[in-house]
């Protein structure tokens, strides 16, 4: 399902400034408290959707992703572990006197919950609670990275392994299969590869790297793309290039030759008196661009082939062409 607008959340405009988001959110969670609402989970389902939307607009830089990529866009980019990272509410409810009894600690997961207990200062701050009591932040936030007392929250170790890929697969993009070794297991995965992806790029899977102890959230797994390459494309970031050679009278008076590219061949036209590494661009016939969207070029780069021997007859011609200064 899709998840609303944050702005919508929150019930602010898009345009609302700092200190106008920061007096939504508070005024929301006083009234969805869980002290308030003893029993209620839709109250507290709004309560975890309210975070989640402050967490990401009261953020200056998460904001501007947020309005660039909106909704959907920004939640392809970034994992619920990015969203709270470096979330951070200290004396925004230092005033408010709420106990935090057993209702915050549940509706965060404490007790025996999946994810890492970690003790985070800000909403210490937020409750009043003075004695130390850690929560349980994983059922509510799926587990992972949240940030506690300036650290980061501890995770099981990270994984990286290779992606191979060919040519083709790393132009069209897709879905690939991927086995790789867990500890003394080996498991699959199935991953996305987004068109027109270079070498070297690396692919994060959150939450497939090694397990962490209990209540400690799994690491990341990280793929190294490591492409095979073309027997006769040559990749310059979204733009190919491929030889094409021609006979010498071909140079000379034009001619029509045929290209592949990475949809089919093209034919084109050859003007005549082209010179030898020349470069024809056939435009938006190259990779997809991960940045800015749209295809790169391809480039023929026209080489002009000389025999190594010559018959008579062609010595003959090529006298002859000598003496009227060719």
């Amino acid at each position: 399902m899709a998840k609303r607008d944050y702005y919508e959340v929150l019930g602010v405009k898009k345009s609302a400034g700092e200190e106008e988001i920061k007096k939504a959110y508070r005024k929301l969670a006083m009234k969805l408290h869980p002290d308030r609402n003893p029993g209620n989970k839709q109250a507290e389902e709004r309560f975890k959707e309210i975070n989640e939307a402050y967490a990401v607009l009261s953020d200056k830089g998460k904001r501007k992703q947020y309005d660039q990529f909106g909704p959907s866009g920004f939640s392809q980019r970034y994992s619920q572990e990015d969203i709270f990272r470096g979330f951070d509410i200290s004396d925004l409810f230092k005033d408010s006197g709420f106990s935090t009894n057993d209702a915050f600690s549940r509706i965060f997961g404490g007790g025996g919950g999946r994810g890492p207990k970690v003790r985070y200062g800000g909403f210490e701050d937020l409750f009043g609670q003075r004695g130390g009591q850690s929560y349980d932040f994983g059922d509510m936030f799926s587990g992972g990275g949240y940030q506690t007392q300036g650290r980061p929250a501890p995770k099981g170790q990270d994984i990286e392994t290779e992606l191979h890929l060919t040519f083709e697969e790393a132009a069209a993009g897709g879905e690939k299969k991927v086995r790789f070794s867990k500890g003394e297991r080996v498991e699959e995965v199935t991953v996305k590869i987004p068109p027109g992806i270079e070498s070297g790029k690396k692919l994060r899977l959150s939450g497939k790297g090694m397990g962490g102890a209990r209540g400690v959230p799994p690491g990341d797994l990280y793929l190294k793309v490591d492409i095979a390459e073309h027997p006769f494309f040559k990749r310059e970031g979204s733009d190919l290039t491929v030889d094409k050679e021609i006979k010498i009278s071909e140079a000379l008076l034009g001619t029509t030759i045929e290209v592949p590219t990475l949809d089919g061949s093209k034919h084109i036209k050859v003007a005549p008196g082209t010179q030898s590494q020349s470069r024809i661009r056939l435009k938006g016939c190259g990779l997809p661009r991960l940045q800015g969207g749209g295809k790169g070029d391809e480039y023929v780069r026209i080489l002009i082939k000389y025999p190594k021997t010559l018959s008579e007859k062609q010595k003959k011609l090529a006298e002859e062409l000598k003496a009227e200064g060719l």
